[in-house]
């Protein structure tokens, strides 16, 4: 697994520390899909102007939005194949981090779940959809541990 984290704001630093949360993150989503650990990902940390720009260009929708991905799925015929791109926008996870209680750790971990049973093909427009997503996002949260407000998921 190739986690290739690109930096792109200056709300927060990117200590290593958060950068090993992230490869937690995105092991143990390959892992609860019963996926190999034989895949790259992007992620990358955008201001709110920028997620914003890009979910225009690429959505339609002209708001900031906390993060997008970008699936690639399995179509390279490389050692690693590139599951996908991850972006994250730093400001609204500050901001929603705030707003529901917890640390920005545990946010940014969640958008990182999230954003991983995405680029596998999971969304949540529909109700049975989106329940189990959150169960197998849930699962990872609970699996390393991390929790919303020392209270459990």
């Amino acid at each position: 697994m190739k986690v290739y984290i690109d930096n792109r704001q200056s709300s927060m630093e990117l200590s290593a520390v958060l950068r090993e949360m992230f490869e937690k993150v995105i092991k143990e989503s390959l892992l609860v899909e019963g996926k190999s650990l034989n895949y790259e990902i992007s992620l990358s940390f955008v201001t709110n102007d920028e997620i914003r720009e890009l979910n225009k260009m690429y959505r339609g929708i002209d708001s900031e939005t906390d993060v997008l991905s970008f699936p690639m799925g399995e179509m390279f015929n490389v050692d690693l194949p590139m599951l996908g791109d991850i972006i994250i926008s730093v400001d609204k996870a500050m901001e929603q981090a705030r707003d529901l209680g917890h640390s920005l750790e545990r946010e940014l971990a969640y958008l990182t779940a999230h954003s991983m049973f995405h680029l596998m093909g999971y969304d949540h427009i529909q109700e049975d959809d989106k329940r189990l997503m959150r169960s197998k996002e849930k699962l990872v949260m609970n699996r390393l541990g991390i929790f919303k407000a020392n209270k459990g998921e």
